[in-house]
């Protein structure tokens, strides 16, 4: 039982570093810069998080790696969601949370986080699923 956890906590930590690597890919960070792709993860994961519906959410998490899974649900509160966000207010609020200058604006970090979460961890079921969620102009944002 140790080992399946142990197995399970190094597979889950491989695969947050290749989502964080990408994102650090993407902009040329080197990973000295390691606290802004966690900040651009976790701020645009919350901000998903908390626009969709409380099942959508958790069915979407299920795919998470576990240590993902674990920053996308710190701080949750499934009674206050979802909250109604249009594209502008999703772009305002990652800005806020995001205290970083990067190229490209809110924007592209959305897009790069985004990029990166589809490409390691959602099937396109899901992805579909979450896109319907959201209103068309977020929902034209993911990829």
């Amino acid at each position: 039982m140790a080992e399946q956890l142990k197995s399970a906590v190094d597979s889950s930590m491989e695969k947050t570093n290749l989502i964080l690597k990408d994102i650090e890919r993407a902009y040329g960070w080197p990973k000295e810069q390691r606290n802004q792709s966690y900040c651009a993860l976790r701020t645009v994961l919350h901000l998903l998080r908390d626009r969709m519906p409380v099942q959508e959410s958790v069915e979407f998490a299920a795919q998470l790696p576990l240590v993902v899974r674990g920053i996308y649900f710190d701080g949750w509160k499934p009674a206050d969601v979802p909250i109604k966000l249009n594209r502008d207010d999703f772009l305002l609020e990652v800005r806020q949370r995001f205290p970083y200058d990067v190229q490209g604006g809110t924007e592209r970090v959305v897009q790069v986080v985004l990029d990166a979460l589809r490409q390691h961890v959602t099937t396109q079921g899901q992805w579909e699923d979450v896109k319907d969620t959201m209103p068309k102009d977020m929902a034209r944002m993911l990829p």
